[in-house]
């Protein structure tokens, strides 16, 4: 039986080794796992395999981008103190738990995940007629089934991942966790919480399993697991026995719904480096000013004395994430009535964004200069990573007749 129940503050995120990162990652991922560090159990982690799903022709790569990735995420203020980080190809877990998952996994699953049509098409000039590719999503839920995370940040095109992993849990419950005896079990169990308790059990299951109340389910859950008298295999029973199958032994994660990085590429389409439109972390103070001096406006302001409509400005959004309001009145106003040029404008967000990434770039080059400490820090969480994998694969083996002695 394991030692760990499913925890209720652990969460799990992964990111492709695509190597340096830049504002929209910083605003749209660092940020949010910055202030979830102090509020969970966090696993942060390098996709290096992900990586060769789509690029594995140019291995080559992928040992410089995770450094890359792995210092600007330091720089940035993610803490190895308060969260764990780690390479995903340093816990083979991830790989054996993916093995085992995909001999249960239905194909069609994987070939209606929207994605993978979408990346097709997106990636014609490469070959992904791979079953790398087409299992990447089923990779993805072994990353997070392997932790029994509670979490997963996500936006809202990655919500379908997480959908997937939720039902091969969901299977592999199913399949798995009906133990001989397992309705005895989880009689015995309800006996130990008590009368008082186990009819509000009773109820609650009843609502969620007759009427789909999800709110009675996670009343239940929490119901189950502030029981101080009971043994984690009990719990464990109950736990599955809410659901209508047997033990639990895989967690159904939840999708915590990230917004939409608002930074927008210097061309004003999304930033991604696909499209040449970033600015790096480390970016210089200069290089900064000129891409943002370059940046396109509102396409009406063909002229000095052209009026403007700031919502129809790239920069403007970048005064929406940056500036002031009294700033952003000053801009609004003169842009309307052209009393102020768009270099007038734009020198605002150059000074706001260099004032930003200045401690970044500064911890970034002390961590360029101490690459043991970087891998000291990959070590040490990739130790801890495979601890906490290795508590789920004992007993995903076990369920499926593999701890044979």
């Amino acid at each position: 039986m394991s030692s760990m129940l499913p925890s209720s503050t652990r969460v799990v995120s992964g990111m492709r080794a695509t190597g340096r990162l830049h504002l929209g990652h910083y605003h749209g991922v660092l940020k949010n796992w910055i202030r979830l560090q102090g509020q969970y159990e966090c696993f942060f982690f390098v996709a290096d395999w992900h990586a060769l799903t789509t690029h594995y022709e140019d291995p080559g790569v992928i040992a410089q981008s995770v450094r890359d990735m792995v210092v600007d995420w330091l720089a940035a203020g993610v803490d190895p103190q308060s969260a764990t980080l780690f390479v995903q190809s340093d816990v083979p877990q991830h790989a054996e738990l993916h093995l085992l998952l995909s001999m249960i996994t239905p194909l069609g699953w994987l070939e209606r995940v929207p994605t993978f049509k979408d990346q097709q098409e997106k990636l014609r000039e490469r070959d992904l007629a791979t079953y790398g590719f087409l299992g990447y999503p089923l990779l993805q839920s072994a990353d997070i089934l392997a932790y029994r995370a509670a979490f997963v940040p996500v936006g809202e095109d990655q919500v379908a991942h997480i959908e997937l992993c939720r039902e091969v849990a969901r299977r592999f419950n199913y399949l798995y966790g009906r133990e001989a005896g397992f309705l005895e079990k989880a009689e015995e169990a309800l006996r130990i919480m008590g009368r008082k308790s186990a009819k509000a059990y009773k109820d609650l299951r009843e609502a969620y399993l007759e009427k789909g109340d999800k709110g009675a389910l996670e009343t239940a859950r929490a119901l189950v697991e502030r029981q101080a008298n009971m043994t984690l295999g009990d719990k464990e029973r109950l736990l599955g026995y809410l659901e209508g199958y047997g033990r639990l032994i895989l967690t159904e994660p939840q999708a915590l719904l990230t917004p939409q990085s608002k930074i927008p590429g210097v061309d004003g389409q999304k930033m991604a480096k696909s499209y040449g439109n970033v600015i790096g972390l480390r970016e210089g103070p200069d290089e900064v000013a000129r891409k943002i001096k370059t940046m396109q406006t509102d396409p009406a302001r063909k002229r000095r004395t052209d009026v403007g409509n700031p919502d129809l400005c790239p920069v403007f959004r970048f005064h929406e994430i940056y500036s002031s309001e009294d700033t952003k009145a000053w801009v609004r106003s003169g842009c309307t009535t052209a009393s102020i040029g768009c270099l007038q404008c734009k020198q605002p967000v150059i000074e706001a964004i260099n004032a930003e990434l200045a401690p970044i770039r500064e911890r970034a080059r002390e961590l360029e200069q101490d690459n043991a400490h970087v891998r000291t820090i990959l070590a040490e969480g990739a130790r801890q990573a495979r601890e906490a994998a290795d508590d789920t694969l004992g007993d995903v083996r076990r369920a499926m007749g593999l701890a044979w002695e």
